[in-house]
């Protein structure tokens, strides 16, 4: 028997419609039921490797853990990950389909639904509930045309719809009443229900304001969900969760500085590093420096190379780096980061943008090809000191040179990655996830001076899922939500 569904869209990005669709997804699994998480359309630069060698968002991944199954590439069959001048490279069940600018994705849209649909259809003959996500507004009336992401897909597929709006950024009487406003008559018809989102103090306070709410849509109210702090214990998947600078440590010994570039991708993996209380993650923006007493810089993944490397020397952190070498310092590359850390660095395809090379920043002496084959695998071994990792690879490239007779890592295939400077203090992998390994982190936790590792940072995630859950059973009627799925 097909299973039930139910959609949940958002008034506007951030409102917490990943987050609410992973708390619900680990709420049902603990009552007992399969559940498949779905999401039509996802525009992310984070991105997860699937047991089937494809690539999805990174919050559909985190929502299959809540479920606790294994993603795989139909939970997000379509998944833009923005370039720079080239758009968005399209992804369609895992694998590159293309890329194009925004106005030609539009009409690429109607092609995209049939896979869509099926992805979704798949999922519903495996499980029993699948909760869909939304992206971005409910209200982009102007992209309502060929839409796949949100009413669009609600409607060709026949799954109602409840609809997110988020208090604590003000004004969610009139989201919420204003989505029903401007919303075409069919398409408002869809929704059977609202929640609001991270409220704060007194909720009987806003006793009035849930009631003005659903006379005035004639929506029925789900819940109130109040303000969830350990959420940032949870890998983000939006880059807005950059613009959120993590508090200075009281008790921090050590400091981690990490230029965030225009196209900065997989930006997740440093959210172990970041958990531990001995650790200081400090992001560095254009216009600031690279902190002095940094004890580590770590250079992320991105999604456009060369025109991260030139932003990187325009916004001088080239000379900041040099001169944190100078004082002693250590520098890693995560894939993008690592193939800037080269001599040369060259796309002559135009894979992520213009034809081109440049050079690269010279700290290792390696060289990187943008290719268009694309390497989606998950990858263990060890690193260059016996510690053992587990993560895997999502790059677009090779990379050769003398520093790679100095690996980083050994991988159980019997391949080796990345590359080591002679200096030993300069190093470069194209593994995502290292430092999700409680193990790989002690190491480099040991390597910067900062102690043992406290956390164990996959047992704490599941441990978020759990509370996560009896959150939204407390505050949200999931038993009225099961019965508006169909």
């Amino acid at each position: 028997m097909p299973a039930r569904a139910l959609m949940f869209q958002g008034t506007g990005s951030d409102v917490g419609k990943s987050l609410i669709v992973a708390g619900l997804a680990r709420a049902l699994v603990l009552r007992g039921l399969k559940v498949l998480p779905f999401k039509p359309q996802n525009m992310s630069n984070n991105a997860a490797v699937t047991i089937d060698g494809g690539e999805i968002g990174r919050a559909q991944a985190l929502q299959a853990r809540a479920a606790k199954v294994a993603p795989n590439v139909h939970m997000n069959p379509v998944l833009l990950k923005p370039q720079s001048e080239v758009g968005a490279q399209i992804v369609v069940r895992g694998r590159v389909h293309g890329k194009a600018k925004a106005a030609d994705y539009q009409a690429l849209k109607p092609e995209l639904m049939g896979a869509v649909l099926d992805s979704f259809a798949r999922l519903k003959d495996e499980a029993d509930v699948v909760l869909v996500e939304g992206a971005g507004s409910a209200s982009e009336v102007n992209l309502r045309a060929n839409d796949i992401a949100n009413m669009g897909f609600a409607r060709a597929a026949n799954v109602p719809v409840v609809l997110i709006g988020d208090i604590d950024r003000g004004g969610v009487i009139a989201s919420l009443v204003g989505t029903k406003a401007v919303l075409g008559p069919e398409d408002a018809n869809m929704i059977c229900g609202f929640v609001v989102n991270k409220f704060r103090g007194d909720p009987t306070l806003f006793d009035s304001g849930m009631a003005r709410i659903a006379e005035a849509t004639g929506w029925e109210s789900f819940g109130l969900i109040p303000f969830f702090a350990d959420a940032r214990a949870l890998p983000a998947e939006d880059a807005l969760a950059l613009e959120q600078q993590q508090a200075a440590k009281a008790d921090a010994r050590v400091k981690i500085a990490v230029p965030v570039l225009p196209h900065i991708a997989n930006f997740d993996d440093l959210d172990p590093l970041a958990a531990e209380p001995a650790v200081e993650i400090v992001r560095i923006r254009s216009g600031q420096a690279l902190p002095g007493d940094a004890q580590l810089v770590i250079l992320p993944g991105s999604k456009a190379t060369l025109s991260d490397l030139r932003a990187f020397r325009e916004a001088g952190f080239d000379i900041d780096l040099a001169a944190h070498l100078r004082r002693g310092g250590s520098v890693l590359g995560l894939c993008g980061g690592y193939q800037m850390l080269g001599r040369v660095l060259r796309d002559p395809r135009g894979i992520e943008g213009p034809p081109g090379e440049a050079k690269g920043l010279g700290l290792l002496d390696v060289e990187t090809t943008v290719s268009s084959e694309k390497r989606l695998e998950p990858a263990q071994g060890i690193t260059f000191d016996g510690a053992p990792f587990h993560g895997y690879e999502m790059h677009m490239g090779y990379t050769e040179g003398t520093d790679c007779d100095n690996a980083f890592a050994q991988l159980d295939t019997g391949e080796r990655d990345g590359a080591i400077s002679s200096t030993g203090r300069v190093f470069g992998t194209y593994v995502h996830g290292l430092f999700a390994d409680d193990k790989q982190r002690a190491a480099w936790l040991a390597r910067i001076a900062a102690g043992p590792a406290k956390v164990r940072y996959n047992e704490q995630v599941d441990a978020v899922l759990d509370k996560l859950a009896a959150h939204l059973e407390a505050h949200v009627d999931i038993d009225r939500l099961l019965r508006a799925a169909r």
